[in-house]
Order: C-alpha cells, then sequence, then structure tokens
C-alpha cells in the first residue's frame, strides 16, 4: 500500500518568513537589567572569532567540534571571521587556552575587527573574566550562544519558561559585583527599628540580584510544572484510549520535522539551521493498515547538551521516555553520523526508560549521503532504514516498519455488533486493526484486534459469531 500523507500547511512557511524579517540589534547591553525579562541577557553576536581546545580525539574530531560551533554562531546571526584551535591535555583554568595563547587571540581580534569570541565549551565564571581581560572585548561560551539560540527560538509559553529557566541558571554563578558601593546601607528604621548597632554594609547589589533570580527560578518551575500537568494529562487520554505513541529524536538539523512533515502533513516550521524547532509538535498519523498512532517531534540534541537545557526541558523530553517507539533520525549527509548517534543516545541516558524502548535508527537526507557512508551505517545499525524526508524515499518502507514495530493489540474478535452501535465499528477502525467486516440482517460482523478498553466494551455489547 502506497502512503500518501495530507497535504502540508504553510504555518511553518509562515513562520519561516517572519523569522527571516527579524535581525539582530547591535550594541545591546550585557549586563543584568531585569530578570523578569525572558532575554534578560542581550548577547551582540556580530563579528566573532571562534577559538577551541582540543584534548582528546583525533584532529577530524576537534575541527568538526569546531565547525559545528560555527554553525551555532550563524544560527545566532553572526559572522564568523576565525578559528583557532589548540592542542592542550586539559582546558587551562586560568584562561580556559593559556596566556600566551591568549596573547595571540587578541593580536587576531585586533586584526579583524571582531567584537566577540566564542569558546567551544562551558567556561568558569573565572575563565570567562579572565579571558575578557586580556583579549578586551565580549568572550561567551558554547553554552551560552545554545542558550542565546534558543532564546531566539522559542515561541509557546512553556518553551520561552524553559529557555528562561536554563538561562538564569547559567547566569546565576557568574553574576559579577561591582564592589562594595552598591551595598544597601541598613540601620534606624530600616533595620526594624535595632538602632545602634543594626547598621551595616546591608545588601549587596550582587546578593540582591541572585536573590531575585532564585525567586525568578522558583516560579518559574512552579509554572513548568503546572504547564506540564497539561502535557501528562493529554497523553494520559492518549494513553487511555491505548493509542501507540512514536517519539521522533536526534541531533539537531537531523531532519526531524521535515520528516514530521512528510508523514503527517503538520505544517510545522523547516529551516536548514540549528535548533530550528523546540516546542514540541504532536500529532496523529495512521500505519498502511489504518492502526492510528501519535507522532511527537521533540527539541534536538546536540553534542555536550548544557545541563540547564536538559533539566528545564525535561517535561518534554519526558514525550521520548513514554514513548512505545522511537524514531532516532540521523543526517546521512554529516561528515560524522556516528558521534551524533552518539551524543543523542547519551541524553537519552538521563531520560528516565528512554534505553529500553524500541529504537528505529532513520537514516535522513539519502538524497544528499554518500554511499559509503550510508553502507557504513546500515552495517552499523542494524535496526536501520534509509530515507530522504525531502523526496519521499523509503516513507513507504518507514511505516510499514513503524507498523510492525508498534506495540501488539492484545485481543482479537470475531462478532456481531447490532446497527444500532455503529460506534462500535468506527472505534475499532480508529483504535485497532480490523482484518475483515461483513453485514447480515441482524448486525454488522467483525474480525479485527482490539484494546482491551474496546474489548470489553464489545463483550458486553456484541455477540460472538460462532454463537449467532
Amino acid at each position: 500500500m502506497t502512503y500518501m500523507p495530507n497535504e502540508p500547511e504553510d504555518i511553518g512557511d509562515y513562520e519561516l518568513e517572519e523569522r527571516q524579517a527579524l535581525r539582530r540589534v547591535a550594541g545591546l547591553s550585557t549586563e543584568l537589567e531585569d530578570v523578569t525579562e525572558v532575554e534578560y541577557r542581550q548577547l551582540r553576536l556580530e563579528r566573532v572569532v571562534l577559538i577551541g581546545v582540543w584534548t582528546s580525539g583525533t584532529s577530524f574530531d576537534a575541527e568538526n567540534s569546531l565547525q559545528e560551533l560555527k554553525l551555532l554562531a550563524e544560527t545566532a546571526g553572526s559572522e564568523v571571521l576565525e578559528g583557532l584551535i589548540q592542542r592542550r591535555d586539559r582546558p587551562d583554568p586560568a584562561t580556559y587556552i593559556g596566556s600566551g595563547k591568549a596573547i595571540e587571540l587578541r593580536d587576531i581580534v585586533a586584526s579583524t575587527g571582531a567584537d566577540t569570541v566564542i569558546c567551544d565549551g562551558e567556561l568558569t565564571p573565572g575563565q570567562l573574566r579572565q579571558l575578557e581581560e586580556v583579549v578586551k572585548v565580549k568572550v561567551i561560551d558554547r553554552t551560552a550562544l545554545i542558550l542565546d539560540i534558543f532564546a531566539q527560538h522559542a515561541k509557546s509559553r512553556e518553551g520561552k519558561a524553559q529557555v528562561e529557566l536554563a538561562q538564569l541558571s547559567y547566569l546565576l554563578p557568574r553574576l559579577r559585583g561591582w564592589g562594595g558601593n552598591l551595598s544597601r546601607q541598613v540601620g534606624g528604621r530600616a533595620a526594624g527599628g535595632v538602632g545602634i548597632g543594626g547598621r551595616g554594609p546591608g545588601e549587596t547589589k550582587i546578593e540582591l540580584d541572585r536573590r531575585r533570580i532564585r525567586e525568578r527560578m522558583a516560579k518559574l518551575r512552579r509554572q513548568i510544572k503546572e504547564m506540564s500537568t497539561a502535557r501528562d494529562t493529554k497523553r494520559h487520554s492518549r494513553r487511555r484510549r491505548e493509542v501507540p505513541a512514536v517519539a521522533i529524536a536526534g541531533y539537531t538539523n537531523a531532519g526531524k520535522s521535515s520528516l514530521l512533515n512528510r508523514l503527517t502533513g503538520a505544517g510545522v516550521l523547516v529551516e536548514d539551521a540549528l535548533f530550528a524547532t523546540l516546542d514540541p509538535t504532536v500529532r496523529r498519523a495512521r500505519t498502511p493498515e489504518g492502526r492510528l498512532f501519535t507522532l511527537a517531534d521533540t527539541v534536538g540534541f546536540v553534542r555536550h547538551l548544557p545541563h540547564q537545557l536538559v533539566e528545564a526541558f525535561r517535561s518534554t523530553l519526558e514525550e521520548v521516555g513514554d514513548a512505545d517507539l522511537i524514531l532516532h533520525v540521523v543526517d546521512g549527509s554529516h561528515p560524522d553520523p556516528e558521534s551524533q548517534l552518539a551524543a543523542v543516545r547519551e541524553v537519552f541516558g538521563e531520560i528516565e526508560g528512554a534505553r529500553d524502548i524500541p529504537e528505529i535508527v532513520v537514516i535522513n537526507k539519502a538524497d544528499a549521503a554518500g554511499r559509503e557512508v550510508i553502507d557504513r551505517l546500515t552495517m552499523r545499525e542494524r535496526h536501520s532504514i534509509v530515507v530522504s524526508a525531502r523526496t519521499g524515499q523509503g516513507i513507504t518502507e518507514l511505516m510499514d516498519l513503524i507498523e510492525q514495530e508498534l506495540p501488539h493489540l492484545d485481543h482479537e474478535v470475531h462478532v456481531l455488533i447490532p446497527y444500532d452501535r455503529g460506534d462500535l465499528v468506527a472505534r475499532a477502525h480508529k483504535e485497532g486493526e480490523v482484518l475483515s467486516v461483513g453485514h447480515t440482517g441482524d448486525g454488522t460482523i467483525l474480525h479485527a484486534r482490539v484494546p482491551s478498553s474496546l474489548h470489553h466494551e464489545l463483550d458486553r455489547v456484541a455477540k460472538p459469531v460462532e454463537t449467532v
């Protein structure tokens, strides 16, 4: 049976047009002004120099990591001028790259006219401060860059709250004080009438900022918990109807949203950029035999995904942990798809129950991938299939494979259903797998595999065919 999805809607096209119409504004302040704002820390990412520390693996791995950092920087809206890699046993504890390399980096920044340095790793607050003092321009790390992209792309209320929580978790240990001159002097009536002996330096500006951030984080966690309750309710409703759930997971820009659009006609935004879509999308689909299931598109993963994001997006990632089947999408045209598979499975390890769920490795972008890479992946990943979400190659075979891997329905029935209960026949088509349908003067003869809930209802209303 040839699978023909619905015609895709143009919702994603409108979103893409709107996104491409936006431009980053240069020269915005990077100081904390109001933690109640989602984009509390505006990063000026215009002309950047990249720097990475190669501590392990091959030179190809190091260059590949820096190339990914370049794509992240361009997604954030910046122009990459130069990229440097330093070979070290471990990052320098003071300046991340060592004093000599820091001076060399300063000269490159000055000669290229760059205004930002991006480091391919997460810097400690001390490394961040000391490297800035040497290069004399703004320094950010890989984590801050990813958080900035998430802040640009988050659209839903839940997504914005999750991103803000991750941003504040990152910012809290990196707040900078400006000395005791900004302390809040407390005394007299302000000290509750303590008077003499009650006066002191009071609460400093940085302490006040930290307290406000912690209060804001606590409020965001409560909001996310309330919003995740609605997600849980929808998930439990699908479970109650015993509709199988399939989660699409994988590395960022592997083509997950394109695959969802191809399978369901969802019309979600598709863009050749990292982390183009963040908000999870759940759509209904049917197997070639007509069995209903849900497809959930999840947030993309990346190497060294900031732990703040994993924690903040935990409620979203539970879509993976609660699925009956995982479609693990990998970019077959990428230079190192094996590392993408490993990075995603590392995140799976942080999601409760995800490692125990059946997995189909979907090697996407077959139209752009080399034959050698595809052969290598199919040899390594025995339970895999090669598709192209853009051209439709392999989609029919993927749907057949999904049908084979979905949980089998528990009960096979062969019953006579009165004509006034046509709703049960409709439910069998919607929730189960209908093998045959016949009609008599007394009702409809149904032969099907059905879930437990429908089986109980049929037991009560219908008659077994053998006793008719």
